[in-house]
């Protein structure tokens, strides 16, 4: 059996990235494709900006519509290991999800399935637990959303869920990490079931509880939360766990780097939730660690395995680029790349780019100097209160402010539709985040462009770049991999996998 994600490669340089199967396994399923094939070399920065004339601007109907660009995932690997695996579809008329949710779903453009759904879907129909690893962007949520809807609609009838009592009782529990991935996935699951009856609520802290209670007590049957304001609800007794047949934890990986996992485990395991087997569960992550493999075996009972494209890893519809430039000129730097970028743009329109810094107090300063620039800018990080964030996102997302200047907390599962670029002004410590973060473009099958400004301060992450680069199957500067040679000083700052972060007072 293959070591699991996060044991040392041979030249013990850093964790390795391997096909896990968990030990369960009695058969495996594998569709190969040369995913990550691309050729060509890396653009020189002006050439690479030409590609924003065709990203995110009003005249591109197709990007504000939403139209997923399908034709994009098809060359995506997928591993399915488990018992019986349930085989994949092409379209969705191959699978019974009833007519009101086939009815939305056409509604929504969705031509056929992604290959996440094209799997996925099938084997929560069939009722099996699933842990399934995906890239950021690759259709996961209406993965699990899907299947759940069409869940209740074929079997609520026997089950309660009348509204008018204090203690809601939902049927299906949705857990994600961050209050504004836990909105998007209430937009989606509100989207698919419309006129189907199934009522759909959102909790989430840093917004008052009474809206979200008077919610509840009007009848639940999917409830999308955040840990701690579920938790919290569940120890006031407003919300009782017993009647659950369906669990989803999104963004798995994110929630533990959080340190949510002795709150997941207490809701999971100690809070009258039934136990697996009993209930249905669907775990989703981007990533594989030790500790979400540890996480699958005590949440989900006989369960399948799934991946799709390389887990921990970069799609290839995102470009990358790497710059050398010195912390005193990366402000100009970054000037002159959106003054390119503006200048290509259809009818001189900013292409949506996110700017990742280090801090809250760093993204505040790039803010205010980019908008005193004459480049309308917005931030978005963990000081900001509820409302800021939402008003910052929906600046960003119309392009009022096209460009968004974030920490990590952005990173953790925004669904962002057509950001062309991501440019890492402070690269992480970490290269999970570095992959988070650049997962913000390439999203639906779209191309995007992401760009670092490294220097010595970051030769730290210059192999784990370098490696992941190369499974990209993208060209690496000759500068670059020089740096990725050198041996690496400073005491611990030298992991490549799962290394210190930034703390969160610095979000």
């Amino acid at each position: 059996m293959a070591m699991p994600w996060g044991s040392i490669s041979s030249d013990g340089s850093r964790p390795t990235r391997p096909s896990y199967v968990p030990p369960h396994i009695r058969t495996r399923i594998s569709t190969p494709h040369d995913f990550f094939h691309r050729g060509g070399s890396l653009p020189n920065p002006v050439d690479a900006i030409n590609k924003f004339s065709q990203l995110n601007v009003d005249d591109n109907e197709d990007l504000n519509n939403g139209i997923i660009n399908f034709d994009a995932y098809e060359d995506i690997p997928v591993e399915t290991s488990g018992s019986d695996v349930p085989p994949p579809v092409n379209t969705f008329a191959e699978i019974d999800l009833g007519d009101a949710l086939n009815n939305n779903i056409k509604r929504c453009n969705y031509v056929k399935p992604t290959p996440v759904q094209r799997h996925a879907i099938p084997i929560a129909i069939a009722g099996r637990d699933l842990m399934a690893c995906a890239q950021t962007g690759s259709g996961k949520t209406a993965a699990f959303c899907f299947p759940i809807i069409s869940l209740i609609l074929r079997n609520r009838r026997g089950w309660s869920t009348v509204g008018g009592t204090r203690m809601a009782n939902p049927l299906a529990l949705i857990i994600s990490p961050t209050r504004e991935l836990s909105c998007q996935i209430y937009d989606e699951v509100k989207k698919f079931s419309y006129q189907t009856g199934v009522k759909v609520v959102v909790a989430y802290g840093g917004a008052p509880m009474g809206y979200q209670l008077r919610e509840l007590e009007r009848g639940v049957d999917i409830l999308v939360a955040t840990p701690g304001r579920l938790a919290d609800m569940i120890e006031r007794h407003r919300v009782s766990l017993r009647s659950i047949k369906y669990l989803a934890l999104d963004e798995a990986d994110r929630m533990l780097d959080m340190g949510f996992e002795p709150q997941i485990r207490k809701i999971v395991e100690q809070m009258g939730m039934p136990r697996p087997g009993v209930r249905q569960t669907m775990l989703f992550s981007a990533t594989f660690p030790i500790e979400i493999q540890k996480l699958a075996s005590d949440f989900l009972s006989n369960y399948i395995f799934l991946a799709v494209g390389r887990v921990g890893s970069s799609t290839d519809l995102i470009e990358q680029r790497i710059e050398l430039v010195e912390d005193m000129d990366k402000r100009s730097h970054l000037m002159a790349l959106l003054q390119a970028q503006r200048e290509k743009g259809i009818h001189g329109k900013q292409a949506l780019t996110v700017v990742f810094v280090e801090t809250k107090r760093g993204a505040d300063a790039l803010e205010h100097w980019l908008s005193r620039s004459g480049f309308p800018a917005t931030a978005i990080h963990g000081d900001k209160i509820q409302m800021e964030r939402e008003r910052a996102l929906r600046s960003f997302k119309t392009g009022a402010t096209p460009i968004m200047v974030a920490t990590d907390v952005a990173a953790r599962g925004l669904d962002i539709p057509n950001v062309a670029h991501v440019i890492n002004f402070d690269l992480p410590k970490d290269i999970d985040d570095y992959v988070h973060r650049i997962g913000r473009t390439g999203r639906a099958g779209k191309s995007g462009l992401a760009t670092a400004f490294f220097n010595e301060g970051n030769l730290s992450m210059a192999k784990a770049l370098t490696e992941l680069m190369q499974e990209a199957k993208q060209e690496v500067p000759a500068w670059f991999s020089e740096y990725a040679q050198r041996p690496c000083h400073g005491g611990g700052g030298c992991i490549f996998s799962q290394s210190s972060k930034v703390e969160e007072n610095a979000m």
